[in-house]
Parts: structure tokens; C-alpha cells; sequence
């Protein structure tokens, strides 16, 4: 990924429990601020996403789109849009890494070419607040479902 915006957050839960709530799409409006409406539209044999349509609050509009998912065991989720209506191009991922305290730390970078006009400096700024905002929900979600587990 070229450009985009790329934080890291560190997550009170073990990895697989990290990599479960971000890989369960049908959950996202729980715990994702700003995803209206989720929808698999095809899974892997193992169960995980592999297209899904979104519906989010994109501030100026309601966005919808379709991303296609690809995995690397439960350490990385790389997702990309299909060209739509309000998406032209966008790319993400997830990275998980074992800490030694039990806990994970989590990667996130994302990159948006939105398929309407906006200033490349608004786009940068909500990219940053997309990213941050998700990383704290997953965060919140994960330590509320490992602190339940326990």
C-alpha cells in the first residue's frame, strides 16, 4: 500500500480472539462506529468472509460498497474494494502480533480513493479517524469478549 494512513494499537486479549472479532464482518455494526449494515456474500471454506457489502456513515454520505478478503492464518486480513458508485479504489489490512503479556498488538492501514470529490487533506483526516475509531472498537470488543472467556 502506497499511501494511507497506518496506525497500531495494543489490545488486552490473545491474538485469536483479536483476529476473531475483526474477522467476523456480520458483527461489525456492534461494535464498528459508522457501519450501518453489513452482508457476507460469500465465505471461505473455513467459514471466514470472503466478499462482503458494507454500508457505512461516511460523514458527507451514506457509502456502500463490496470487499473482497483474503487471510493469512489469524496473523493478517487484507481486504480490497470492488470499483462502486462510492468507492473508485480502497485497501486495508489487519496485522496480529503475540506480545509477550498474552495481549496483541494490532496493525492497521488503510487506503481510500473515495469515487467522489474530496479534498485530499479531508480525505487524510477522515482516513485517520476511520482508522483510529476502529482500532479502539476492536479493542474494546476483544478485552470485553476475552474478560468474559475468563
Amino acid at each position: 500500500m502506497a499511501e494511507g494512513t497506518v496506525q497500531t494499537i495494543q489490545v488486552d486479549a490473545p491474538a485469536e480472539v483479536v483476529f476473531d472479532v475483526a474477522a467476523h464482518v456480520e458483527n461489525f455494526p456492534e461494535w464498528a462506529t459508522g457501519v450501518r449494515e453489513t452482508e457476507v456474500l460469500k465465505t471461505n471454506e473455513d467459514g471466514t468472509p470472503a466478499r462482503a457489502r458494507l454500508v457505512v456513515d461516511g460523514m458527507i454520505r451514506t457509502i456502500t460498497y463490496v470487499l473482497t478478503y483474503t487471510y493469512e492464518g489469524i496473523a493478517r486480513i487484507e481486504w480490497t474494494a470492488e470499483p462502486g458508485d462510492d468507492i473508485a479504489e480502497m485497501e486495508g489490512r489487519y496485522e496480529f502480533y503475540d506480545l509477550e503479556d498474552g495481549g496483541t498488538e494490532v496493525v492497521y492501514a488503510l487506503k481510500v480513493e473515495p469515487n467522489f470529490k474530496v479534498p485530499g487533506l479531508l480525505r487524510r483526516q477522515a482516513e485517520k479517524q476511520i482508522v483510529g475509531t476502529a482500532l479502539r472498537g476492536l479493542r474494546d470488543r476483544a478485552e470485553e469478549l476475552a474478560s468474559a472467556a475468563d
